[in-house]
C-alpha cells in the first residue's frame, strides 16, 4: 500500500513539474520573440531604406 501511495504521489508531482517546465519554456520563448521583434523591424526598415537609396543612385538599372 505504501508503494502504491508513493508511486501515485510521485506520478502526480511529475506531471505538475513537467507542466511547470513547459510553461517556463514557453514564457521564455515568448519573451525572446518580443525582444527580437524590434530588432527585426529595425533591420527590415534599414534594408528598405538601402533598397530605395540604391534605386535612386542607380536609376538606370531600375528602368525608370
Amino acid at each position: 500500500m505504501f508503494v502504491f501511495v508513493t508511486t501515485m504521489i510521485l506520478y502526480v508531482f511529475g506531471f505538475v513539474f513537467l507542466y511547470g517546465v513547459v510553461r517556463l519554456g514557453v514564457r521564455h520563448g515568448m519573451q525572446d520573440v518580443e525582444a527580437h521583434r524590434a530588432e527585426v523591424l529595425q533591420a527590415e526598415q534599414f534594408a528598405a531604406e538601402q533598397d530605395r537609396r540604391f534605386a535612386r543612385d542607380n536609376a538606370f538599372l531600375t528602368g525608370r
